[in-house]
């Protein structure tokens, strides 16, 4: 086996794995890490990765670093996502993260994928359980982050994909600033989610979808709700059950919730309070497209996600 680090660095959160890879038996997690740091904050409206999110990320990114080192990792990849797209000052950053490993021993350049590339490396990381355990496909993959929503559809293999501009930071900075949202707001922000998701419909069939595979943090925290718990669980979140219908009901709930009551709920991240109902939302209209399309369609959440299929690629 082989000891292998991946960085998933989004719009909202940076995460880190540290695992024993092999391609036979799959990946053997070490260490796994989520730390919100908002890189993506106000890259929709100014253009540039603000100067205090950047420091904040490349301080986690130093901590990450120097993870790999105490755990004698022997490859490292590090994927920058949405925000690193979408900045003008995306080589600043890129420049900072290189600098930071290399004081731990690393040569590591980041990269900054495409989201085509975005969605192939979850839906890897994302269907070997369900293969696994004999969860039907085709599935429709759904990562939703905070810049972006990867859709992936397949069952062996990605059949088709596309990532489209609507994720829980994007949306909340453009539409969803009061508190709670307001009627006029929510209309707003599902109308850009709509279009979003017509031209994914171009490019992803979502007609005969089985299974439908709900990754990142909006999604698991989606699911908590779904479950009732009262602390995030990994373990019962994980390949969790459920159908369409509660899902969606769960959404609205987030969605219409203030954020003072969305901080009272166990399960929730403080990171998420402000951007989860714009994640519910992105969430509550995918899952109606299949509805209209797949209506005997069930979903599965995972745990595992782009972090696992950028793990394996590091030994592929």
């Amino acid at each position: 086996m082989t000891r292998v680090a991946a960085v998933d660095c989004g719009t909202n959160s940076i995460r880190l794995l540290v695992a024993d890879v092999d391609l036979a038996r799959g990946v053997h997690d070490v260490v796994r890490r989520t730390e919100v740091v908002r890189l993506g904050y106000g890259v929709d409206r100014t253009g540039v990765i603000d100067p205090v999110a950047m420091e904040r990320t490349l301080a986690q990114t130093r901590e990450y670093a120097v993870l790999c080192r105490e755990h004698d990792v022997e490859r490292i990849r590090f994927v920058a996502t949405s925000a690193s797209r979408d900045a003008r000052n995306a080589d600043e950053f890129v420049t900072g993260v290189e600098k930071a490993f290399a004081a731990a021993g690393f040569d590591v350049s980041p990269e900054v994928v495409t989201g085509d590339a975005e969605a192939n490396l979850s839906f890897t990381g994302a269907t070997g359980d369900l293969v696994a355990l004999d969860i039907p496909g085709p599935y429709l993959v759904v990562d939703l982050g905070g810049g972006s929503t990867e859709l992936v559809r397949g069952t062996t293999s990605v059949e088709g994909a596309l990532s489209v501009d609507v994720g829980c930071v994007r949306l909340t900075e453009r539409h969803l600033v009061s508190d709670p949202p307001t009627e006029a707001e929510i209309r707003a922000a599902a109308w850009d989610v709509s279009r979003a998701l017509d031209r994914a419909q171009e490019v992803v069939d979502l007609d005969g979808i089985a299974t439908v595979v709900g990754l990142a943090g909006s999604i698991t925290t989606i699911t908590a709700h779904v479950l009732g718990l009262t602390a995030y669980d990994p373990e019962r979140i994980h390949l969790a059950k459920a159908s369409v219908e509660r899902h969606r009901e769960a959404s609205l709930g987030l969605l219409h919730m203030t954020r003072a009551r969305r901080a009272e709920l166990g399960f929730m991240h403080p990171g998420r309070v402000d951007v989860i109902g714009a994640g519910a939302l992105v969430w509550h209209e995918v899952l109606g497209r299949v509805l209209e399309h797949s209506p005997g369609a069930r979903v599965v959440t995972s745990e595992h996600d782009i972090l696992d299929g950028i793990a394996l690629s590091c030994v592929s």
